[in-house]
């Protein structure tokens, strides 16, 4: 005796048709313009918020942000003052790149890579947050800034 083998019943079919309709609706309202947009102000406000701890006034680095390269990132292959230089003046840059949406992609991926560097050798146990800030910036890396950009009004992928 073969077991029967049974069609789908009408209420299963309507709930996937429900689910399809409503993951239909998700996308055409959440364009890649959009979540571009999001993710841009969203990793630029983190890293612009580091950058200002950095620096007293306008822009001068802070005694306090060499004492922390110095005595808590305490980064290879870098002295703390050209660290605290480099990181501060990237945490200035980029954010402001990617909240116009100029250079993008490129701004993402220094980003990525100071995230990575911070996950490596400074704060190994915030994987979690250095997580999420990565999933941020690979979707404007794959994907660049969206309409919304100066990086579409120049013509640049």
């Amino acid at each position: 005796m073969t077991p029967r083998t049974h069609a789908p019943t009408a209420p299963a079919t309507s709930v996937r048709t429900l689910w399809v309709r409503l993951a239909d609706a998700a996308t055409a309202i959440t364009p890649h313009s959009m979540l571009a947009l999001v993710n841009r102000v969203a990793i630029a406000g983190i890293f612009w918020m580091s950058a200002r701890t950095k620096v007293e006034g306008w822009f001068t680095i802070s005694g306090s942000a060499y004492a922390l390269f110095r005595d808590e990132y305490k980064l290879p292959l870098l002295p703390p003052e050209l660290a605290a230089q480099m990181a501060t003046v990237a945490e200035h840059l980029f954010p402001v790149l990617l909240v116009l949406g100029l250079f993008t992609r490129l701004s993402a991926l220094a980003l990525l890579g100071m995230t990575l560097t911070i996950q490596l050798f400074v704060y190994p146990d915030a994987w979690p947050t250095h997580l999420s800030w990565a999933g941020l910036m690979l979707y404007l890396v794959g994907r660049g800034a969206g309409s919304v950009s100066l990086d579409r009004v120049l013509g640049i992928r």
